[in-house]
């Protein structure tokens, strides 16, 4: 077989494509979410004090993940903010987190008026470094905010030492990874917070939405959660405390939200365990290839694979990472060179030390600059990697192209 694949003309030179057959689709809502919705709209409400949507959403995602309080947010990136604010994070503290991610992990520490500080990633899990996170601590740090990157859990027995020496709150963006599991523990469900977003690029949708639980199970600690995702009003029973103490956000869940992600939390686990089997498939597949480095998996630890990205190891093949994603693009398998285009600290926010407009508040609190190289790992995974879309509609003989589609590319650049 491996013989004559490298015999094999690339279909970027004329030769045949692998993959010749379209990709598995599927629909993400049907009549069970149109179900959900009409019941919102015959409740006379859609505010989720009210209403019962956004409250059974929650209790069912309690029981799915196995925690006691969780509070539902307008979205992922409110999600962080809220976490963030109910830890008390506030002017001039340092929060360590990761270098590539969405801005929704950062906004939130800025907006309390405090301070990202990047720690570097593990070559080939792209999660934090726990050394690197633990280097990055000062006397102003104050939380982890641990990014579980594309369905990986992050090595939270080392993260968690950390914190617990350093005395830091832990708070987990899950948003890319819903039933990734440590050590049989649910990603989000051990730091002091876990963060959870319903997005429509995610595992499952409401159009935008988010959770974060609460996994101290202090009731003090959920109410404080709760009420910084609503102005700060206490809503609970049929009584409202609308006596302000420090600002909050507005980041409610609409009833509408809620019905939609009843429906789409019972068909989670069939999602993630598709998406978990394709991506450690297309690993075995290809894991023993010279010319590329598969997606590892945390040790301990199990994937749900919101996308699959392998990296090139560009010592062993004679084609640059941009003909390596075309020759793979002609052989009828989708993928980007890269992630993200740079590292979150390289946008022109943290270049010009800009969170607000002609102020370079809050990073002149400390002076801190974000320079070309700060995280080496970080900015060469970005240089180097290959994305995969994963999806739970894929066919087993969709992965098996996939996997053959990559072997014939590598193949045919590997460096005799």
């Amino acid at each position: 077989m491996t013989e004559k694949v490298i015999t094999e003309k690339l279909a970027i030179h004329g030769g045949a494509k692998v993959k010749t057959t379209s990709f598995g689709e599927g629909k993400r809502f049907g009549i069970e979410e149109a179900t959900q919705l009409l019941e919102a709209l015959e409740q006379n409400t859609l505010f989720y004090h009210q209403g019962n949507k956004v409250k059974t959403f929650l209790n069912d995602f309690n029981q799915l993940v196995g925690v006691k309080y969780s509070v539902a947010t307008s979205s992922g990136t409110a999600a962080i903010h809220v976490a963030l604010g109910a830890a008390g994070i506030s002017v001039g503290d340092e929060v360590i987190t990761g270098p590539i991610t969405d801005q929704g992990t950062l906004i939130g520490i800025l907006y309390q008026n405090a301070i990202p500080v990047f720690a570097d990633l593990l070559p080939h899990t792209y999660n934090m470094d726990p050394a690197a996170i633990e280097s990055k601590i000062t006397e102003r740090t104050k939380a982890i905010l641990v990014v579980h990157l594309a369905g990986n859990p992050s090595d939270m027995d080392a993260i968690m030492e950390i914190a617990r020496k350093h005395h830091l709150i832990v708070i987990e963006d899950c948003a890319q990874s819903y039933m990734a599991k440590y050590k049989g523990k649910y990603v989000g469900t051990i730091g002091d917070y876990g963060c959870f977003s319903t997005n429509d690029f995610k595992h499952i949708s409401t159009g935008d939405g988010g959770m974060v639980t609460v996994n101290s199970g202090d009731e003090d600690d959920f109410l404080k959660t709760h009420a910084f995702a609503d102005k700060n009003y206490q809503r609970f029973g049929q009584s409202v405390q609308r006596d302000l103490h420090y600002v909050a956000p507005n980041y409610r869940m609409t009833e509408l939200q809620g019905a939609v992600g009843i429906a789409q939390l019972k068909k989670l686990p069939w999602i993630c365990e598709q998406r978990r089997q394709f991506g450690d498939r297309i690993t075995a597949g290809i894991k023993d290839l010279p010319g590329v480095a598969a997606h590892e998996v945390t040790e301990g630890g199990e994937c749900t694979y919101w996308f699959y990205m392998l990296r090139l190891n560009e010592a062993n093949l004679t084609c640059t990472r941009e003909q390596f994603s075309k020759a793979l693009l002609e052989e009828g398998i989708p993928n980007s060179a890269g992630y993200i285009p740079d590292v979150v600290y390289m946008q022109p926010m943290f270049q010009a030390r800009q969170a607000y407009l002609n102020s370079h508040f809050p990073f002149d609190i400390t002076g801190i600059t974000y320079d070309r190289g700060l995280c080496p790992n970080a900015e060469e995974i970005l240089q180097t990697a290959i994305r995969l879309r994963v999806s739970e509609f894929f066919t087993a003989q969709d992965i098996e192209d996939m996997i053959a589609g990559i072997r014939k590319v590598e193949q045919y650049y590997r460096k005799k």
